[in-house]
């Protein structure tokens, strides 16, 4: 029997309209994230998928991409588990900035070394800044030290472990449908796990808002297929449209 898994990043955010890092910031969704969501949900509902139970960030263009998906999906008495370790890769000092603007001050090189490279974290927030997760109530019992100031892909991933394997693999093994609805990184950091992406490789992954991913696990969650949902040049070009935001602006 195969396991089905879909990880879903959230519709378009205003932050991602406006170009900047948003990492931790709680950004909502645009109109056009919505259709997107809502676009999601009708792919989901055409293949088929009846899940048992869903996963997302405690950041609200997670959360609302999960119902609006789960509600054209007419499935919103799914159970939904929230957790922060799904959030997105925390940006450091770069929440905020204007990406184009960002790699003509920094060079475009560096700037996709920060977004896109394995073990190479941003520079860090202040441990006094007002936006430092330690300050935000959502995160205020958990241990101080275990909130990021900074990440890379890997600390991101070393985030997300132990969620995929207490939570999601868990619910997966015992034959349940899992939705996953997070973010860029927080996802990439998955999708190399899932599928032993070598740590130089994953600098090219980028993962489409709005998109289904669908994977299909053996009983061992090792994967058997993956593919997005809808048409796959669509998926291919909005992945490009990933990769090419932090260019310079001429």
């Amino acid at each position: 029997m195969t396991r089905k898994l879909v990880l879903l990043r959230h519709g378009q955010s205003q932050w991602n309209l406006d170009n900047r890092f948003t990492g931790w910031v709680d950004v909502d969704i645009t109109e056009a994230g919505r259709k997107e969501a809502v676009n999601a949900g009708q792919l989901m509902r055409e293949e088929g998928l009846m899940f048992d139970v869903a996963h997302t960030s405690v950041l609200k263009r997670a959360i609302r991409t999960n119902f609006t998906a789960l509600d054209e999906m007419d499935q919103l008495w799914v159970p939904v588990c929230k957790s922060w370790r799904l959030n997105e890769r925390h940006y450091g000092a770069l929440q905020g900035l204007d990406k184009a603007e960002t790699a003509a001050k920094h060079g475009e090189a560096q700037v996709k070394i920060w977004r896109r490279s394995y073990d190479i974290p941003p520079p860090p927030m202040a441990d006094n800044d007002g936006g430092h997760p330690k300050f935000d109530r959502r995160y205020m019992k958990l241990d101080e030290h275990a909130l990021p100031a900074t990440e890379s892909l890997k600390t991101t991933l070393e985030r997300v472990l132990p969620y995929w394997h207490d939570a999601i693999a868990p619910q997966l093994k015992s034959g349940k449908t899992v939705l996953v609805t997070a973010h860029g990184n927080s996802l990439r950091a998955l999708y190399k796990y899932l599928n032993q992406i070598a740590d130089d490789a994953i600098l090219e992954v980028n993962i489409p808002t709005g998109i289904p991913l669908l994977f299909d696990l053996h009983e061992d969650l090792r994967v058997k297929s993956y593919r997005y949902l809808g048409d796959a040049e669509a998926a291919k070009k909005a992945a490009e449209a990933v990769a090419n935001q932090a260019k310079t602006r001429s």
